[in-house]
């Protein structure tokens, strides 16, 4: 890139794995959210955040599940074009959902490239530890970049009993023999969800490659927050989230205003009428 700094750098084109991973030898913490719809996206990559996520839980904030299980590649390839629509710098990662990778690398091979041929996404995220080493190395062994998701694994929410913190004890043990494997499978990043801090600082000094955390304390290269929690959508966001503004309360407000003026007339003024 043109500046060293990822953030906010100018750079006249998209930011790449490959800048990531100069920032983690720099050092350089970086911010990464959410995006689902161009004009939210515009937003992000205007304000300079190097990497947009279009996340699976946009089975909750865009579609209305109460988890991310029922969202399909069909769901997400909309909103993954639009976001690569309305960027023009940021690396754009799409989610796998569920049932679209698990069952095998060929099948996982399958999904990613309809995000990669038919929405333009430069990279894709799944969840998993070692069970899910043969679709990373199959994916990267194809030309398509991989971050992995580690910790709290939304997808597997049935199987963990709960979102509940993951990590603690011999269990941080094994995330971190994951970790390690899947960064030989070749994943240029992997996401710490819900770990431990502590936990989440070992692995991020243990590996070459970024560490992306929520929930995940300070320690790690990266943040993630969804967007919508960290706008004040979301009625009651988790206990990592900091909110940033208060746009529910905004939008109730606005929506309150604009019913009023129309029932009481004030609303189209003769400004906002043709002659």
């Amino acid at each position: 890139m043109s500046s060293t700094t990822l953030y906010g750098g100018a750079s006249g084109r998209r930011v790449t794995v490959r800048d990531l991973a100069a920032a983690k030898q720099r050092g350089e913490r970086w911010p990464m959210v959410t995006a689902y719809d161009a004009m939210t996206a515009r937003v992000f990559d205007q304000a300079g955040i190097p990497v947009l996520l279009v996340g699976d839980s946009a089975a909750m904030v865009v579609y209305g599940y109460d988890s991310t299980l029922p969202v399909t590649v069909d769901d997400l390839l909309p909103l993954t074009a639009a976001v690569v629509r309305g960027s023009s710098r940021a690396l754009v990662v799409a989610d796998l959902p569920f049932g679209s990778y698990q069952s095998s690398p060929a099948q996982a091979l399958e999904s990613a490239a309809r995000f990669m041929k038919e929405a333009g996404a430069h990279a894709v995220k799944l969840e998993g530890g070692r069970r899910v080493v043969p679709q990373v190395e199959a994916l990267v062994s194809a030309g398509v970049p991989v971050m992995a998701h580690l910790g709290l694994t939304p997808q597997s929410v049935n199987v963990l009993g709960g979102y509940r913190v993951q990590g603690r004890g011999q269990a941080g043990d094994e995330l971190m023999a994951d970790a390690k494997d899947l960064q030989r499978a070749g994943a240029f990043s992997i996401v710490l969800e819900c770990v431990p801090a502590d936990l989440a600082e070992r692995v991020t000094t243990s590996l070459a490659i970024p560490t992306i955390g929520i929930g995940a304390g300070p320690g790690t290269d990266a943040q993630v927050l969804v967007w919508q929690d960290m706008m004040g959508l979301t009625p009651s966001p988790a206990r990592f989230v900091k909110r940033y503004a208060d746009l529910g309360a905004d939008l109730d407000r606005a929506a309150r205003t604009f019913a009023t003026e129309v029932i009481d007339g004030t609303f189209p003024a003769p400004e906002h009428a043709y002659t």
